[in-house]
């Protein structure tokens, strides 16, 4: 057990981190993701309240449908990542990092304050939910259905639903996930969340697994951290997040940065963000020396499906592309590495037929 964010979270669990990675990868596990902030949005303008503050096409999506998007500041940097669901049930349903959270709620509810002040209807309640997530292709969507009434064949990723799951009624299903994997993130009922759990754990598929596991799954997904490989000294155009704007959002220029942003990416940023795996011997965490191209690594660990090193960061753009040599430091020694294409392992996000 290790503090994380004023919570006590498992690193891993009795099969040990290795284990538990690739059996997430080749099976599917079961997450205990209960730290997330996941927080209601209520009032015929929800929608507009929430675009104020995200760069996101909220207004497009259809009921039951999320969308990953940025919260940002006045000078373009990203705040937070999180995810909004526009519900079937009349509200927005939104998803924010757990080291975030005292600082994104902070911004949501003065927002509110101040559009309320001006005769807007918005209201914000904190959900006190439990958030499981079940992830790994192809046994999660075989274990789940057994206690769903509803066809999981029809929900893609991305989508939402509010259901029953193994009796325990009032669970929001997400189909998403921080795995790479397909997956979903169930909502629950705090007082019923170890009864779905052990419910879950009952598959001889599912094991638990724990922020160790988690972390390497992501990071073989090409997936960003909170804090690590985004933050408030980067933007969306620095971070190659440019496809969380939509169209609409661009044009209108309505979002916090927007100025900074789109200016960015009309002169192309001068730096990118790149995938890299190292050549050489060696173990994470790591810090890139680059004595012949500036950068920095963010996130990196020994990849258990590839057997070698992988990290990701940033450098000039002029020395982004692929295949691309560069030296990085391990404990103090140098090893060679090159750029290469993300994510290093394919995604198996799931897209109804």
């Amino acid at each position: 057990m290790v503090p994380f964010a004023g919570w006590t979270l498992p690193l891993h669990y009795g099969q040990g981190h290795l284990q538990s990675h690739l059996h997430t990868r080749r099976h599917c596990s079961l997450f205990d993701v209960s730290h997330m902030l996941q927080t209601l949005v209520y009032g015929r303008d929800r929608i507009r309240f929430m675009e104020s503050l995200v760069v996101g096409d909220i207004a497009e999506l259809k009921p039951g449908q999320g969308t990953l998007t940025l919260l940002t500041n006045e000078k373009g940097g990203i705040t937070d990542d999180l995810i909004v669901t526009n519900t079937s049930e009349d509200h927005l349903y939104v998803v924010s990092n757990a080291a975030c959270a005292d600082k994104d709620l902070a911004i949501l509810r003065d927002r509110a304050a101040q559009l309320q002040a001006k005769g807007s209807d918005v209201h914000l309640e904190v959900s006190d939910n439990a958030l499981l997530a079940l992830q790994g292709s192809p046994s999660m969507a075989r274990v789940l259905q057994a206690g769903l009434s509803d066809d999981l064949a029809k929900l893609s990723f991305m989508n939402s639903i509010s259901t029953t799951v193994f009796g325990v009624p009032g669970c929001r299903v997400t189909r998403c996930g921080y795995t790479g994997e397909d997956g979903v993130e169930i909502s629950v009922p705090a007082a019923r969340a170890v009864e779905l759990a052990e419910q879950l754990l009952g598959v001889p598929d599912v094991w638990l697994a724990g922020l160790a596991a988690r972390d390497s799954l992501r990071l073989e997904a090409g997936l960003c951290l909170y804090g690590n490989d985004i933050d408030e000294t980067v933007t969306p155009a620095e971070a190659g997040l440019m496809w969380t704007l939509g169209k609409r959002r661009r044009a209108a220029m309505d979002f916090p940065g927007a100025a900074v942003i789109m200016a960015q990416v009309k002169e192309k940023p001068r730096r990118r963000p790149v995938a890299m795996a190292l050549t050489g011997a060696g173990q994470a965490p790591f810090t890139s020396l680059y004595p012949h191209i500036p950068g920095t690594v963010t996130s990196g660990c020994p990849s258990p499906c590839l057997g070698k090193n992988i990290a990701m960061g940033y450098v000039e753009a002029a020395h982004s592309r692929a295949g691309t040599e560069l030296t990085v430091e391990v404990r103090k020694k140098q090893h060679p590495a090159v750029i290469t294409k993300m994510p290093f392992v394919p995604t198996q996000y799931y897209t109804a037929k």
